[in-house]
C-alpha cells in the first residue's frame, strides 16, 4: 500500500483511540453514503459527532485541517443526515476535525470541535 494510504489508516486508528479515551462511543467508521465517506461517527451524551480525520507527516504544505474542501464538507453533511435519518436518531449533530501530524517523536493530535463553522 502507498505511504499516503497507510498514513491515513494510522491517523484514523489514533483518532479512534483518542476519542474513546475522551468518553466518546464509536458508532461507525468509514460510513459511506453516495459519494461521501465519514471517517468516524461517534456519540457523547445526546450529541452525534461526525469526525473527519486529516493526517499529515508535516505541516510543510499547511495544517492538516486546511485540506478539507467545501464540496467534501457538503458531502459529509449529506451522509451524516442520511445516517441520522436512517437510524431515526433524535440527537444534536456536530462536525469535528481531528488533525494529526505523524512526527518521528509522538504524534500531535488536535481536536477541532464544530470545525465546519471555521470555514
Amino acid at each position: 500500500m502507498s505511504d499516503h494510504y497507510n498514513r491515513g489508516i494510522s491517523g484514523e486508528r489514533l483518532a479512534v483511540e483518542y476519542l474513546t479515551t475522551k468518553g466518546f462511543r464509536i458508532l461507525a467508521q468509514n460510513y459511506r453514503y453516495l459519494k461521501a465517506e465519514v471517517d468516524i461517527i461517534a456519540q457523547k451524551d445526546n450529541c452525534l459527532i461526525a469526525v473527519e480525520v486529516k493526517t499529515r507527516s508535516s505541516t510543510a504544505f499547511g495544517a492538516p485541517e486546511e485540506f478539507l474542501k467545501p464540496a467534501q464538507i457538503q458531502r459529509i453533511i449529506k451522509a451524516v443526515d442520511h445516517f441520522v435519518t436512517s437510524k431515526d436518531l433524535d440527537v444534536e449533530v456536530r462536525f469535528d476535525i481531528i488533525a494529526i501530524i505523524l512526527s518521528k517523536q509522538a504524534p500531535q493530535i488536535e481536536h477541532i470541535e464544530n470545525a465546519f463553522y471555521h470555514f
